[in-house]
């Protein structure tokens, strides 16, 4: 059973930094793209940042410059490197893959951003 688990949020003042991992499990995870989406109280779920399985990257425009995904094959995992944290970056934060035609999602993990 593909499973995705994501790591490393937490509370964090505006300015401050977190490092997100979501990892794979039962899955080579280097063959997929893998996406990070958020969702924010009271508002719907939105794309932050992908990478292909060649390593291309996209950002939405509200975290480029602050955000960096990037991943470790070796250790099945993709991360979302985030610095300069603001409080609209308050959100559970899940990661996304298309593998064997189904969408997995993680459980998710909480970024707190205090002002």
């Amino acid at each position: 059973q593909v499973h995705l688990v994501e790591s490393g949020g937490g509370l964090v003042q505006a300015g401050g930094s977190l490092r997100l991992s979501c990892t794979a499990s039962e899955v080579t995870f280097s063959r997929y793209s893998v996406g990070w989406f958020r969702r924010a109280p009271e508002k719907e779920r939105e794309s932050v940042a992908g990478i292909t399985r060649r390593g291309a990257t996209y950002y939405t425009d509200s975290v480029k410059g602050r955000f960096t995904i990037s991943r470790d094959n070796s250790k099945n995992t993709v991360y979302l490197e985030m610095i300069s944290l603001k409080p609209g970056d308050t959100a559970v934060y899940y990661c996304n893959a298309f593998i064997n035609y189904v969408i997995r999602w993680g459980q998710g993990t909480q970024v707190t951003v205090s002002s």
